[in-house]
């Protein structure tokens, strides 16, 4: 019975492998330098999208992560990866019509700086609005989202960013 409890935490990682399948990955760079990671788009069996979250140098604090409807992280404030994934809709769960496809909870990191998180979007179409012809970017936000505000719940400056890739 012992072996049978060992054992089932071992084996979780590889059946919920079994019912996804990785699309796209971000690799996420800091502003500052030390905050790095991955963000992984998987697609799974339900049709849902899970979001997974791996960053490390995060300042500590509430902060609004979204995914972002252009892929290019190349200006130094991060405006390069346009505005939220809205899909027609208005932004924040709290907010009639909304919320975007891109939009997610806070996230709380704590003083060791880690952002670990799964996420599970709904109405996030991977091949429109990830894989589309300009891509689409990963960014954490300097302050937490209102979850109301328009157009992007004034989460405050970009802190990071990455490009999706497709997943190989």
């Amino acid at each position: 019975m012992l072996a049978s409890a060992i054992c089932l935490p071992l084996a979780l990682p590889a059946f919920a492998e079994g019912h996804m399948t990785p699309a796209a990955t971000a690799d996420v760079k800091g502003a500052e330098d030390g905050l790095s990671g991955t963000v992984t788009l998987n697609q799974t069996a339900s049709g849902m999208t899970l979001v997974q979250i791996d960053l490390t140098g995060v300042p500590e604090g509430e902060h609004g992560v979204h995914l972002h409807e252009t892929g290019d992280c190349s200006a130094a404030d991060f405006k390069s990866a346009g505005g939220h994934i809205s899909g027609d809709q208005n932004h924040g769960i709290l907010s009639e019509g909304g919320p975007h496809p891109g939009d997610m909870p806070n996230m709380t990191v704590g003083a060791d700086g880690i952002l670990k998180a799964d996420v599970f979007l709904s109405t996030l179409d991977l091949d429109s609005m990830i894989m589309d012809e300009d891509g689409a970017a990963f960014v954490v936000h300097s302050g937490a989202d209102d979850y109301t505000s328009q157009p992007a719940g004034d989460a405050g400056s970009r802190i990071a960013c990455g490009v999706f890739e497709p997943a190989s």
